[in-house]
């Protein structure tokens, strides 16, 4: 059963005898999240929710990963830790929760690459993130746990050999990664665009993290470029084609997530809707007629 943010005020000495006030927040997909002002300071609670092992969540990496974040200037600063419970009091970052809409201003894929790069540079995550191994994971989940998937998924699963081949044959070297950088993963103080929750985090390919975020910003072909371009340094073609099958990664392994979390969250979300947005885009990518050149161009040298 998980602790109640009264009982983490509780637990935490340095909060007795001072005027509490507890806001939830929403916008959560997995965790309880709190704003919780101690004598008029914000801080940031997260609370974890139910049965999240069942989607690979490791909160000593977590705690770990969160911890290296904020020593690169990226991430929030982690106030209090209460391990028995895997609950983080973080500090609370004064600023604009981005959106998909706001991710896509001009310049916004630049912002964006500034910020990853200062994350990338920082200690190494405690566990490594592979999302091949990580649909294999969550596909045993499925079995064992009796989820409904979408009914062609496992007709699809074929093609991940051939993406896998392709994205061997010049693996980049793996880098600290949060793996899980939707809009709301961003917050904008006016000069730093600040990287949060690191449930996911793992060293990985910055291919990944990169086609990750754009896959979830739904951007453009320009835009893909321009993230490329301002991270690497050009946006050669292997590259972008790198990005471009991680991002179809990105969505087969985030439609098992929300089908195992329609099945045993408790928020009040509809997972199904997640599942399916997320799989008719896989779709739609898989079907193109620009699939075949991602899977040739991410074997080239430039």
């Amino acid at each position: 059963m998980t602790i109640s943010i009264e009982e983490v005020v509780q637990k935490i000495d340095d909060w007795r005898d001072k005027q509490i006030e507890i806001q939830e927040m929403t916008g959560g997909m997995t965790n309880k999240n709190f704003r919780v002002n101690v004598d008029g300071r914000p801080f940031f609670v997260r609370v974890p929710g139910a049965s999240t092992e069942l989607l690979a969540i490791d909160r000593d990496n977590e705690h770990h990963s969160s911890k290296a974040a904020a020593a690169a200037g990226i991430g929030p600063q982690v106030i209090y830790h209460l391990p028995d419970h895997h609950v983080m009091v973080l500090e609370f970052i004064q600023g604009q929760t981005m959106s998909i809409e706001s991710l896509g201003a001009p310049g916004m894929p630049t912002r964006i690459a500034q910020s990853l790069k200062k994350l990338h540079a920082g200690a190494k995550c405690l566990n490594e993130f592979n999302m091949f191994r990580l649909v294999e994971f969550y596909l045993d989940i499925v079995e064992k746990h009796q989820v409904r998937i979408p009914d062609d998924y496992r007709d699809r699963l074929t093609v991940l050999s051939r993406i896998e081949a392709a994205l061997q044959k010049k693996r980049l070297a793996g880098v600290p990664c949060n793996n899980d950088l939707l809009a709301e993963n961003y917050i904008d103080d006016g000069e730093v665009l600040w990287l949060i929750d690191y449930e996911y985090s793992g060293n990985n390919d910055p291919c990944f993290e990169l086609g990750n975020t754009c896959q979830e910003q739904q951007y453009n072909e320009d835009q893909y470029a321009e993230l490329c371009a301002a991270y690497f340094g050009a946006a050669q073609r292997s590259l972008l084609a790198r990005m471009y099958l991680f991002s179809i990664m990105s969505d087969f392994g985030w439609t098992l997530w929300g089908s195992i979390q329609n099945k045993i969250s408790q928020l009040d979300f509809d997972f199904w809707e997640y599942t399916m947005e997320r799989w008719e885009r896989a779709l739609g990518m898989l079907d193109s007629n620009e699939f075949p050149k991602w899977l040739e161009d991410a074997e080239r040298d430039d």
